[in-house]
């Protein structure tokens, strides 16, 4: 359990790992967060539970893992921001226990993933990714044989979420025709239509792009059974997670023309930084574009994840706010101007509230307003209170005796 006070702005310490965007700095400074240290990579091990003892807020990339012996560490963390899409990096159990809220940018980076999905649907059709490879090796193909316009051809997204839907809009400016599959009822944007079950998008389509997240379900989801009723000679990009797509099978497939070319972004072991060797089935293959996950990668995202990330982790520290956290129950809160704002973070058990509400009926302490969300492991009681530093620091300290209790704060 923690009891902390909140500290006043320039005591609060901000670590940024992996060269997380300049706007991110910017806005912490702006809020008047002068403690704002910054790392263009990860940290080893060591050097990680060294600093992060000392951090208030924690902002971090794909690279670094926050797994619970780190967060053991982290006495005075508050919050977490990964400036990224995915939490897997982050013991998300081991936070919520400690009651630290997490933070991420599912959507800032959708319109960087869907441009590169619609060029290399481009590329593909063209089969550039064979020319360009023959061209680098001295050969010289010009011949249209197996080269098409997108225009009139079919796209097939499966998964018509943020990013689906964006590849659906922009495909369908280039006069592609566009369907559909995920296992929720979607709006369609556009003239996109639903197809009649994953198999009928599959024969029907040209390009089939996968854009679906990494769960139990959709683990190996695509696989020789699956590429076997696509189209022969169709086209296969996958830019969602590297666990969808049995890659051997896929190598297989464009080896034996089934698949005539494919793009992927993601895969199922990845390295672990720049100067680890990449390692694949599909390395060598003329009809493959292979990029190393950087599908998201553009300054314009991260300049905006940096923006949403910071603003998530300032809104908290300021306010309470935890719209949107990953791990823990999401609270809106209006600003409190005159009054003082407590915050208990408490395991999620039967009679935690009635102890909260005792506490201030004991000391005489007036609730101007109080806010309550529950996760099934941890709950978050935010009140509002006209009271005096000495009497919100004897609230707090009784507050932090109730069992179950993981963090207190007290917000002015």
């Amino acid at each position: 359990m923690s009891a902390q006070t909140s500290y006043p702005k320039p005591d609060i310490r901000v670590l940024l790992l992996e060269g997380v965007s300049p706007t991110a700095v910017e806005s912490f400074r702006n809020a008047g967060y002068s403690q704002v240290q910054l790392y263009d990579k990860s940290l080893p091990p060591e050097k990680l539970r060294e600093e992060i003892a000392a951090a208030h807020i924690v902002g971090i990339r794909s690279r670094t893992q926050l797994d619970a012996d780190v967060l053991s560490h982290a006495r005075r963390l508050i919050a977490v921001g990964c400036f990224c899409i995915g939490t897997n990096q982050v013991d998300l159990d081991a936070a919520e226990l400690a009651g630290i809220p997490v933070f991420n940018a599912p959507y800032s980076n959708t319109r960087s993933v869907a441009e590169l999905v619609v060029a290399e649907a481009i590329m593909l059709m063209r089969g550039i990714p064979q020319k360009n490879a023959q061209c680098h090796r001295g050969g010289w193909s010009k011949s249209a044989a197996g080269s098409h316009e997108v225009r009139g051809k079919t796209l097939g997204i499966v998964g018509y979420g943020h990013i689906g839907t964006q590849v659906g809009v922009i495909a369908e400016s280039l006069g592609m025709q566009v369907i559909f599959h995920d296992i929720e009822t979607k709006l369609s944007l556009g003239n996109a239509r639903t197809a009649g079950g994953l198999d009928d998008l599959l024969a029907r389509s040209d390009v089939v792009t996968l854009h679906v997240p990494e769960t139990t379900a959709t683990q190996g989801m695509f696989g020789a059974a699956q590429i076997a009723r696509m189209k022969r000679g169709a086209h296969l990009i996958n830019a969602s997670r590297g666990t969808v797509v049995d890659i051997d099978a896929l190598a297989a497939a464009l080896k034996s023309g089934q698949i005539g070319g494919a793009a992927v972004d993601v895969f199922p072991v990845e390295p672990q930084g720049n100067a680890d060797p990449f390692v694949s089935p599909l390395v060598g293959l003329d009809n493959v574009i292979l990029t190393p996950h950087i599908g998201g990668s553009t300054l314009e995202a991260q300049d905006n994840i940096g923006l949403e990330v910071a603003a998530k982790l300032i809104r908290y520290s300021d306010n309470g706010s935890t719209l949107s956290a990953v791990n823990f129950p999401e609270v809106t809160l209006p600003e409190h101007t005159g009054s003082l704002r407590l915050l208990h973070i408490h395991r999620n058990m039967p009679g935690v509230l009635s102890q909260v509400n005792d506490v201030f009926s004991r000391l005489g302490v007036n609730i101007d307003g109080q806010f309550l969300r529950t996760h099934p492991k941890v709950g978050y009681v935010v009140i509002d209170v006209t009271a005096t530093h000495e009497q919100a620091t004897q609230v707090r300290d009784e507050l932090a005796r109730i069992p179950g209790t993981l963090r207190t704060r007290i917000l002015y």
